[in-house]
């Protein structure tokens, strides 16, 4: 089955102008083209979109995308260069949900510290806590 720009678009909850700008940077080489210019997305190419989209949204910049794909396209030599990759992705995504739950954690204290205030009609219940309430509030 091949899929026009359009579908892959809505498959992907991309627009059309983010996939003609990731062809643009080189990061659709193995997408085909009709004989009149336009774009033919096989179930493989929309499945390394998702890559792509993955690694875009782990923060990897473009250029390293690029790398990628360049490195997919030279085969099994560039096999130690993908692993190392998604190994360094692996950690950097780790130390965002590191440094998110920390963030959470804060937040759900500061909704249980707000919600025994509004319970209580003051914060003047907190009084007694260990974190003042200057520091965070």
């Amino acid at each position: 089955m091949t899929y026009s720009i359009g579908d892959v678009a809505k498959k992907l909850n991309l627009t059309v102008y983010t996939l003609r700008y990731y062809d643009k940077e080189g990061l659709m080489p193995f997408v085909e083209r009709t004989p009149s210019g336009n774009r033919v997305f096989k179930e493989s190419d929309v499945e390394l979109l998702n890559v792509i989209e993955c690694l875009k949204s782990s923060g990897m910049p473009i250029k390293d995308i690029k790398n990628f794909i360049e490195w997919l396209s030279e085969g099994d030599s560039t096999l130690q260069q993908r692993y190392d990759m998604f190994m360094e992705r692996k950690t950097a995504v780790e130390t965002q949900m590191e440094e998110l739950q920390k963030t959470m954690d804060l937040i759900k204290h500061k909704c249980s510290y707000y919600k025994t205030a509004l319970d209580a009609g003051t914060e003047d219940i907190h009084k007694n806590d260990k974190i003042g309430t200057a520091v965070f509030d």
